[in-house]
């Protein structure tokens, strides 16, 4: 069986543009390296991980593969032509892997490009998830008591108090058997529905998603004091 991992990222990351200078997220360096090449070198540190897919928008491919040759990246790195949004690029991304694997059994893996701190300990988890349940995720246990709201014209107004017992923090990778994250695909595509990621166009098709605890360290660099901390995790 093989395993696959696909990083969306062609994202333009509008939250941190205006501190960028327009350079996307996975583009900005990371003590001395881009944040992709952190994420890309985590995954292919996991020894079971056969070829990772990277979707990049169509004008950046050329910079990406200049990118990863300097890195030395390309022997199991392929790139992709990403979507509009993450979920075409999911999309074609499990378009272009080998239909390889008896009955559609081989793993695949999503990951979110900035996240670059997840770890081996993780990975491995999750993929012995998929083997043994058929897809699984990656999530935190909620600490803060959630409330749900609804919005009015005067902002939120709380109207329940969710118990934290039955929530988590979804976090990447995500992941199934490749049948089964693209039949999960398919039907979204069918029916013109977009999910929030890959575990809720598998909880749309019935198929059971098994969660692997996480850790903090694995977040996502979305606002911009998020790259210090990122800093302060990598230097130990």
């Amino acid at each position: 069986m093989s395993v696959f991992v696909i990083i969306p990222a062609a994202g333009i990351g509008t939250r941190m543009a205006h501190t960028t200078g327009g350079v996307s997220k996975q583009f900005l360096e990371l003590r001395g390296l881009p944040i992709l090449v952190h994420s890309l070198r985590a995954f292919l540190a996991v020894p079971r991980v056969n070829a990772i897919y990277v979707a990049v928008r169509e004008p950046e491919q050329e910079r990406v593969g200049a990118m990863l040759a300097e890195h030395g990246l390309l022997d199991k790195v392929h790139l992709v032509t990403g979507g509009d949004s993450r979920q075409e690029s999911v999309a074609n991304a499990l378009a272009a892997i080998p239909g390889t694997g008896a009955g559609g059994a081989d793993t695949v893996l999503v990951h979110d490009a900035v996240r670059p701190l997840i770890d081996r300990a993780t990975i491995d988890h999750v993929i012995d998830a998929i083997e043994k349940h058929g897809a699984a995720i990656v999530g935190t246990p909620a600490i803060d008591t959630i409330k749900q709201v609804e919005r009015t014209a005067d902002g939120a107004l709380v109207t329940a108090t969710i118990p934290r017992e039955l929530i988590v923090l979804a976090q990447t990778p995500q992941g199934a058997r490749i049948a089964l994250l693209r039949r999960a695909f398919s039907e979204a595509a069918a029916d013109g529905f977009t999910g929030t990621d890959e575990a809720s166009l598998l909880e749309r098709a019935n198929i059971p998603v098994f969660v692997v605890p996480g850790n903090p360290r694995n977040f996502k660099v979305t606002q911009p004091g998020d790259l210090q901390i990122a800093e302060f995790y990598l230097a130990g």
